[in-house]
């Protein structure tokens, strides 16, 4: 019988839901110093696309749908760089629910991930607002992105802790169906394609992702000379929508889809 995968079939959801699993496994066993390496790299990378998405949105006249699509699409850089170049991502690895909710891993294996990964993607992003505020990026566009920048943190700052909370969640949904649907590509093409919509939506819709707000807030923090960043909203948010990601990622993705495909499924029956 001939392999359908051999032509760019994608996985089946069912397929999806295992590899999750299995994926949510590796995670757990992975040495620390690897963990916190990659995740250093995902904070990074992370940080690299919402940059990207400042610059694009600079300056734009296109009107807000539009200027929203193209700096959606731009972010995108983030998530293609930690799925198709290899790191750990906070927000992501909250799919590993999947594999303590069939107690293939501990909740101390998951709590272990989620902290080592956790600071090493906070570890990434302010390394990167220390390489952005050296290279002077704000003064592009004549001090244009710096300002884009005070104003998208100050935005943050001003969202109320339901709010964050409640974008957080909405982000964190869409940011671990990207993943599920990479997961679902054999391809680079594949998985580059299932990232886009879902992260693209996100940025537009104006929801919040935690690792990328340790870029956003530290940065307009750096640029603030005017008061619009306080440090306590700052935190606030950050706390608020970590917590969001956490209820998007596990209960929205990887709650929803072990109820569908992996509840009641045993590693021997298959």
């Amino acid at each position: 019988m001939v392999d359908r995968h051999l032509f760019g079939d994608a996985y089946q959801p069912s397929q999806i839901a295992r590899r999750v699993e299995e994926m949510g496994v590796a995670k757990a066993r992975a040495d620390t110093l690897t963990l916190f390496v990659l995740a250093v790299l995902a904070g990074a990378f992370i940080a690299l696309g919402a940059l990207f998405f400042m610059v694009v949105s600079t300056g734009s006249t296109l009107g807000f749908g539009v200027t929203r699509l193209l700096g959606g699409l731009s972010f995108c850089l983030g998530l293609v760089l930690v799925v198709i170049g290899g790191a750990e991502l906070f927000t992501g690895n909250n799919l590993m629910a999947m594999a303590w909710a069939s107690r293939l891993i501990s909740s101390g294996e998951v709590l272990r991930n989620w902290t080592l990964v956790y600071l090493g993607n906070v570890v990434g992003g302010l390394g990167m607002v220390l390489l952005v505020c050296w290279a002077d990026v704000a003064s592009l566009d004549g001090g244009g992105l710096g300002e884009t920048a005070l104003r998208i943190a100050h935005a943050k700052t001003e969202l109320g802790l339901g709010e964050a909370f409640a974008r957080g969640i909405l982000c964190n949904a869409l940011v671990c169906l990207g993943v599920w649907l990479a997961m679902g590509g054999h391809s680079v093409t594949d998985k580059i394609l299932g990232i886009i919509f879902p992260i693209s939506a996100f940025v537009a819709l104006g929801f919040e992702h935690s690792i990328a707000n340790w870029f956003f807030l530290p940065y307009g923090l750096v640029l603030d000379g005017q008061g619009l960043v306080p440090v306590e909203a700052a935190l606030r948010n950050l706390l608020a929508v970590t917590a969001g990601n956490i209820v998007g990622g596990t209960l929205l993705v990887a709650g929803v889809y072990w109820l569908a495909y992996r509840r009641g499924v045993h590693a021997g029956d298959e």
